[in-house]
């Protein structure tokens, strides 16, 4: 028999070639606790190779700290600049390959579904996210919107999970 009462350790990531936010909660019998967030960074003065091995490298230590349970991600939002939306999803790519190689479930959400999980509407604004971030998770500390923006990512699993 499962414990109902075992808590989830869920990463959450929103992905970006020049800066990657993550987030790290705990969930136990739908109550959410903030763990840890930050943001990985790639220098722009390196080839596309590199920063993708950059952000590996970095989502690859913070999986090594915090040893999560299972992952989610922001789906790839399509913008007019082809180029843009094309180093998006091969940054989405190398950072879903780092989590599937050490061995974590990843589920993706759409940026809408994210906004409206955590602030009850699809077309919510930065700001709005962060501001509902710091209200379901009062410990929390995002360094940056992308940190914010990964912690909903977070909260989005655990509340579509059970």
């Amino acid at each position: 028999m499962i414990n109902a009462h075992r808590s989830k350790v869920i990463l959450g990531i929103d992905p970006g070639l020049r800066k990657t936010g993550w987030g790290i909660i705990e969930s136990v019998n739908n109550n959410l606790k903030f763990v840890a967030c930050g943001t990985i960074k790639t220098s722009d003065k390196k080839s596309l190779c590199e920063r993708l091995g950059e952000l590996s490298q970095g989502l690859q230590a913070v999986i090594k700290e915090y040893d999560p349970d299972i992952a989610a991600i922001e789906e790839t939002f399509v913008n007019m600049n082809g180029q843009s939306t094309l180093k998006l999803g091969q940054a989405r790519g190398a950072l879903i390959v780092t989590m599937v190689n050490v061995g974590l479930e990843v589920f993706e959400y759409s940026a809408r579904l994210v906004k409206k999980s955590v602030v009850g509407s699809g077309r919510a604004e930065k700001h709005q996210i962060e501001m509902m971030v710091k209200t379901l998770l009062p410990k929390a500390n995002p360094d940056s919107e992308d940190a914010a923006d990964a912690l909903a990512v977070a909260i989005t699993h655990s509340n579509h999970s059970n």
